[in-house]
């Protein structure tokens, strides 16, 4: 096998659009007076407590350019993303809303029958939205709610957890992007029960912290969820497991149709990596949780910092804590 240069690797991902405009998020939730109030910003869904649970709401927005180029697959995408925000958070989906706007009803048909054939694959109600079909350009943005009894947060991941890394290896890229997709033609059946493998964690108690991996692959997402709950993480790149083909650098910088990171206690590492090998989900502890603020890979005794959030803040966000 080629050694990996640790250095150049950090480098480049340091520099990534998917990591840069994560800091988008951070720049809205200050202008928005966000941080610190009573529901944390900053997780895949707001948890807003309900009863003797949660319940979890979530929008995504996605880019004009992949919405023109492959509207389907965005609109499958939008009830698949959001559904998968809310299985991060330890949660199941009830419902989803949607905003689409396109040049007429055939500039929206496919952007809808992608949003419809999603739906019925993961048994998820499309239940309104809002429609603009007299406009030049298409976008898309869609909602979601779901309910959970127990939650899995990014603001929880602790020092001596171990990072694990589960990503459906069974797809291929939808090509020019780097979104890994593993669904559109996968049995029904199968995804449905694939979701529940998050609840069951977290219902468990087995972990505390997870997080979907997004558009900044899993470098990018590992900064979030170190950032939210105050943390550092040291991912050993070598220990990633690969698809056949599929280079470490574009692996880095994927969008998997399904891929969480979840941070798990060492007693609880075996039965969760046990969870997701049952259902044919390649997963691996991939690093180490630490106290400190740097995000760092290593391979092969090599280590280099990806990003200091306590110099170079990316969310900067954090969880409200409660008066004793």
């Amino acid at each position: 096998m080629t050694a990996i240069d640790i250095p150049a690797l950090a480098s480049r991902l340091a520099a990534s659009n998917g990591i840069a405009a994560k800091a988008d998020i951070g720049t809205v939730a200050t202008s928005l007076g966000l941080a610190g109030q009573p529901v944390a910003v900053g997780d895949d869904c707001a948890a807003l407590p309900d009863g003797d649970g949660y319940l979890l709401f979530a929008i995504e927005g996605f880019i004009n350019e992949f919405v023109a180029a492959d509207p389907w697959f965005a609109g499958w995408c939008g009830v698949m993303v959001n559904i998968s925000d809310v299985a991060a958070m330890g949660g199941r989906a009830i419902a989803v809303v949607d905003a689409v706007w396109a040049n007429g009803e055939a500039g929206a048909a496919p952007v809808l029958e992608g949003m419809r054939a999603a739906a019925r694959t993961f048994g998820i109600p499309i239940v309104g939205g809002h429609t603009n079909i007299r406009t030049d350009r298409s976008q898309l943005s869609v909602a979601i709610l779901g309910r959970a009894s127990s939650l899995l947060t990014s603001f929880d991941a602790k020092p001596g957890d171990l990072l694990i890394a589960a990503i459906d290896h069974r797809g291929r890229y939808r090509e020019p992007f780097n979104n890994w997709e593993a669904a559109t033609d996968a049995p029904p059946a199968r995804l449905r029960g694939d979701l529940e493998i998050l609840p069951e964690i977290a219902e468990a108690g087995l972990a505390f912290a997870a997080k979907d991996i997004s558009q900044g692959g899993i470098p990018g997402t590992a900064i979030m969820l170190a950032e939210c709950s105050g943390v550092g993480i040291e991912i050993d790149v070598s220990a990633i497991p690969l698809p056949a083909g599929v280079t470490l650098d574009r692996w880095l910088a994927t969008f998997p149709s399904f891929g969480y990171l979840v941070s798990v206690p060492p007693d609880n590492v075996a039965a969760v990596l046990q969870k997701f090998s049952a259902r044919g989900i390649v997963a691996a502890a991939i690093g180490v949780v630490t106290a400190g603020s740097e995000v760092a890979i290593n391979a092969d005794g090599v280590r280099a910092v990806i990003r200091d959030y306590a110099r170079t803040p990316l969310l900067q966000l954090a969880r409200r804590e409660e008066a004793a």
